[in-house]
């Protein structure tokens, strides 16, 4: 069983910087997806960034240029730096993975299988 452990995030003002880590367990295949997604108060949940286990990155259009996904594979830690943050970005923030590649939709929430708890970050102005 895949489990997702995060740790990170919290309160930053506009502009400010934090970064977010992931780590799993319990992988058996070598392929994989792995990415964080975001949900605010009442909205839908949202694909941020992903990475496959060939180390091909996707990212979400309004997050390019400020946010860096990259794993840390001798740890088996997925991280996601967040810089220039905005109030914008005020969400809680998961973390997701799913055994073998990250497919048509690597942003698209239902293909992912695993979930971590969690972690909110707020950013105020």
């Amino acid at each position: 069983q895949v489990q997702l452990v995060q740790s990170g995030g919290g309160s930053v003002q506009s502009g400010g910087s934090l970064r977010l880590s992931c780590v799993s367990s319990g992988y058996t295949d070598k392929r994989y997806c792995m990415g964080w997604f975001r949900q605010l108060p009442g909205q839908e949940r949202q694909g941020v960034a992903v990475v496959d286990s060939e180390g091909h990155t996707n990212y979400q259009e309004y997050v390019k240029g400020r946010f860096t996904i990259s794993q840390d594979n001798a740890k088996n830690t997925l991280y996601l730096q967040m810089n220039s943050l905005k109030p914008e970005d005020t969400a809680m923030y998961y973390c997701a993975a799913v055994t073998g590649g990250c497919g048509l939709g690597p942003l698209t929430v239902s293909w992912y299988r695993y979930w971590g708890q969690g972690t909110q970050v707020t950013v105020s102005s």
